[in-house]
């Protein structure tokens, strides 16, 4: 394993304004132009799901996030990938990233399994040309056959679904894999075929950041564990 950081995380906190917190009315709102004896405590309508995070994890490691619903896991994965921004703090990344957060989630209703494979896959950055190359793999990966693989997928069922954004996902020649309860779609034979998969490729020596309630699934599969609570590290183990 080498010791080189691909992902750095620097007294990172963010903070999300709390939808349908009323501070004040309007006559008070006009009264506090003029007057300024009106001080609204803004801080009630705040909610700071990280505070003061510090994370590195060096390259070809496996680290899981664990805690409490609500603890700021899902958060810290939507940061690194980009979906979110910091409020305070900085975030380096070396090496290109496949988040696997809801996959599946950004494939097109109206297009088939087998064009939505080259629509996600350029959204994970991968070319054409890698895409053709791996399609047929992607494709028995996700256990469609072609009755299904060529029909809209607004037609799928969520499993379906899940299985086919998993397989594209996982075929990404990405440097680091951001996954978060991804290991737990499907039936029981497609669990463990996903975490095969995942083993091979950290065989492969890429990077992983596992999300996921099952402990020890990462006890088995990470290298440590990091415990988040209320959007603070408790404990590195």
């Amino acid at each position: 394993m080498s010791s080189e950081p691909v992902i750095k995380l620097s007294n990172i906190s963010k903070k999300y304004i709390l939808k349908g917190y009323k501070s004040r009315t309007l006559r008070e709102d006009i009264e506090s132009i003029f007057s300024r004896k009106y001080k609204p405590d803004l801080s009630k309508n705040e909610f700071w799901a990280l505070k003061d995070i510090n994370i590195s994890i060096n390259k070809s490691e496996s680290v899981g996030l664990y805690g409490p619903n609500g603890s700021g896991k899902t958060t810290i994965i939507k940061l690194i990938s980009g979906v979110t921004l910091p409020t305070l703090g900085e975030i380096t990344i070396n090496g290109t990233i496949a988040p696997l957060i809801s996959v599946g989630a950004g494939f097109h209703p109206e297009l088939t399994g087998r064009e939505n494979i080259y629509t996600n896959g350029t959204i994970l950055g991968m070319s054409i040309k890698y895409l053709k190359s791996v399609e047929d793999d992607i494709i028995n990966f996700s256990g469609l056959d072609k009755k299904f693989i060529n029909m809209p997928v607004k037609q799928y069922s969520s499993g379906m679904n899940a299985r086919l954004g998993f397989s594209v996902a996982v075929h990404s020649n990405a440097d680091i894999f951001l996954l978060d309860e991804i290991i737990s779609v499907g039936d029981e034979e497609f669990k463990n075929k996903c975490t095969e998969k995942v083993k091979s490729l950290m065989n492969m020596n890429k990077t992983f950041l596992i999300v996921t309630h099952n402990h020890e699934l990462l006890k088995t599969m990470t290298n440590r564990i990091i415990y988040i609570k209320n959007g603070s590290i408790e404990d590195n183990l």
